[in-house]
């Protein structure tokens, strides 16, 4: 099955509510992430991939493709 990819996710700081439009990359996992406004150093929380899985709008592009039902056991939104 041909699925389209999203690589453009809104990463929200929890500490200050700062929201950026960052692109995703296809290759790898981003573990950590700084936020532009209050410098916060961002990590997956537990049991998730990534940043993106953890604070973005828009899963990881491993899990938009998982054949799983939910996407993957570490997207919970």
């Amino acid at each position: 099955m041909n699925q389209d990819v999203v690589l453009k996710s809104e990463i929200k700081c929890p500490e200050c509510g700062y929201r950026k439009v960052e692109t995703m990359p296809t290759e790898f996992y981003l573990w950590r992430y700084e936020c532009a406004r209050c410098h916060m150093l961002l990590q997956p929380l537990q049991a998730e991939c990534c940043i993106f899985c953890s604070y973005g709008s828009i899963p990881c592009p491993p899990i938009q493709l998982s054949n799983e039902k939910d996407g993957c056991r570490c997207y919970k939104k």
